[in-house]
């Protein structure tokens, strides 16, 4: 579908208004082998007024036709470009900011720009007790992570690091996700392509 930049984003969510929306698709797991399994995925980039986006993913094994055999997995999070949080920034919690965003234009919002692109953070929280910080670049269309932090509960599966990238190819997202689960290097883990089928559902 057609998507056209909101008019009222926050300044410094334009370079990650490409992501805004709802998304779904088929996918396959590992490198997508002939004995791989597939997967169909919706994920949404949500604007809700703040400086940061809201991720959801959900994902079900299918068959190759695509009909759904069980739940596989579910993801949530926040997006945001790295930055020094400021006394006029929201948090921690529920203490309010100021009424202005912190970056009122799009020239403050270029002063971060590198020339390897924008520099991003994502908070990705996953069952069975593991949550990932990732730093990494968005140049664009593009983006890659890895990551920076990890946590695992005591009784969590083993799961050391991992890398993710995402594109937006012929209005597609497509994304990579490899992982390490030890003290081994890192091995594909999923890959999809995804349509956007909503534009934002923001609640402000």
């Amino acid at each position: 579908m057609a998507f056209e930049l909101p008019t009222d984003l926050t300044p410094e969510l334009v370079p990650l208004a490409w992501l805004i929306g709802t998304w779904e698709g088929m996918g396959r797991l590992g490198e997508g082998e002939a004995e791989d399994e597939y997967f169909w995925q919706r994920v949404t980039f949500r604007d809700i007024g703040g400086p940061y986006l809201e991720y959801r993913s959900e994902s079900w094994l299918t068959d190759a036709e695509g009909n759904k055999l069980r739940v596989l997995t579910a993801e949530t999070g926040f997006w945001s470009l790295d930055r020094e949080q400021l006394e006029a920034d929201a948090g921690p919690g529920m203490i309010p900011g100021d009424v202005f965003p912190v970056l009122r234009s799009a020239d403050d919002v270029q002063k971060l720009h590198t020339k390897d692109g924008f520099k991003i953070q994502a908070h990705i929280v996953q069952p069975g007790g593991i949550s990932e910080l990732y730093y990494g670049l968005i140049d664009g269309p593009r983006v890659q992570l890895a990551t920076e932090g990890l946590l695992r509960s005591k009784n969590a599966k083993q799961y050391a690091s991992s890398t993710r990238i995402y594109g937006l190819v012929n209005g597609e997202l497509f994304w990579r996700w490899d992982v390490s689960q030890g003290n081994l290097e890192l091995k594909a883990h999923a890959s999809a392509a995804l349509q956007r089928i909503a534009a934002n559902e923001a609640t402000k």
